[in-house]
C-alpha cells in the first residue's frame, strides 16, 4: 500500500468561555491506501475534530497535512472545496438528504457539481445505489425509506465520484443494532474493494470491525492498534 495522507504535528484548539480547549494537540499520522481505520475514543477526545481536519472542513492551527501527496493546510477556500468535492466523500451520524429529491437525484448530486452529463450521472448514481443494495429504490423519497436506507443513500452518494477518502462520523449513532451490523459490513465490502475509510466511533463492537484501531484522549493518540507494515505514527516533539 502507499501513503495517501500524513498529518505532521497538526493542533486545533477552540475558545470555551475564559478557557481554552484543545481539541487536537500535536497529531501525526500516516494512513495509506486501502485501510479502514476506526478513531475512538470518549465524547471530548477530539476524534469528530481530528475528522474534520482530515476532511478539510477546519484548518488546522499548527501542523502541515499532505493528501495525495499534495500540501493541503494551506490551500484558499476554494482549492479546498475542489479537494473536497473530487476527493473525499463524507458520511455522518444523521443522513443529511434532499427531501424533495428521489434517492436517485439525492445521490447524483456531487455529479451535477462535477458537471458530468445526465445521461452518464444516471447511470453511475444507479451503479452506486445498486453497490448499496438500493438498486430498486431510486425512485423513492427519503420519507419513503428507512433511517437505514436513508444512511445507505449517503453513502452511496459519497462513493458516487470514486473519491480517495471516504469519513465517516459516527455513521451507525442513529442506527438498531441489526441496522448498524448492514451499515458496517457494507463498509467492509468497500474496503474489500479497496476503498480508504477512516471511521469515527465511541462505540468498541463498531470499532472492531475496522482493520486498524486509533484511540485518542484529551485530543492526542492514546494507542494505534492494527497499524500496517508501512505505517506509522508518531507524537512530534514538544
Amino acid at each position: 500500500m502507499s501513503p495517501l495522507l500524513q498529518t505532521i504535528g497538526i493542533s486545533k484548539a477552540y475558545p470555551s468561555g475564559a478557557t481554552i480547549i484543545q481539541a487536537v494537540s500535536n497529531v501525526s499520522l500516516l494512513i495509506n491506501r486501502g485501510e479502514f481505520v476506526a478513531i475512538r475514543g470518549r465524547s471530548g477526545s477530539g476524534k469528530s475534530t481530528l475528522l474534520n481536519l482530515l476532511g478539510l472542513l477546519e484548518r488546522p492551527e499548527s501542523g502541515e497535512y499532505v493528501l495525495e501527496g499534495q500540501a493541503v493546510a494551506e490551500l484558499s477556500e476554494d482549492k479546498r472545496a475542489a479537494i473536497r468535492r473530487q476527493a473525499i466523500g463524507f458520511i455522518f451520524q444523521l443522513p443529511v438528504l434532499l427531501p424533495r429529491a428521489t434517492a436517485l437525484e439525492n445521490v447524483e448530486l456531487p455529479l451535477i457539481y462535477a458537471g458530468i452529463p445526465r445521461p452518464q450521472r444516471h447511470r453511475i448514481a444507479k451503479d452506486a445505489l445498486d453497490r448499496v443494495g438500493l438498486a430498486d429504490r431510486g425512485h423513492h423519497w427519503p420519507s419513503q425509506l428507512s433511517g437505514g436506507e436513508q444512511q445507505r443513500v449517503v453513502i452511496a452518494r459519497a462513493i458516487v465520484n470514486d473519491p480517495a477518502l471516504i469519513l465517516a462520523d459516527e455513521p451507525t449513532g442513529a442506527l438498531d443494532s441489526r441496522t448498524s451490523d448492514e451499515i458496517l459490513s457494507l463498509f467492509e465490502g468497500l474496503h474489500l474493494d479497496g476503498r480508504t475509510i477512516i471511521m469515527v466511533t465511541h462505540a468498541t463492537n463498531v470499532a472492531d470491525r475496522a482493520q486498524r484501531q486509533i484511540t485518542l484522549h484529551d485530543g492526542r493518540i492514546l494507542r494505534d492498534e492494527g497499524t500496517s507494515t508501512q505505517s506509522s505514527l508518531t507524537e512530534s516533539p514538544q
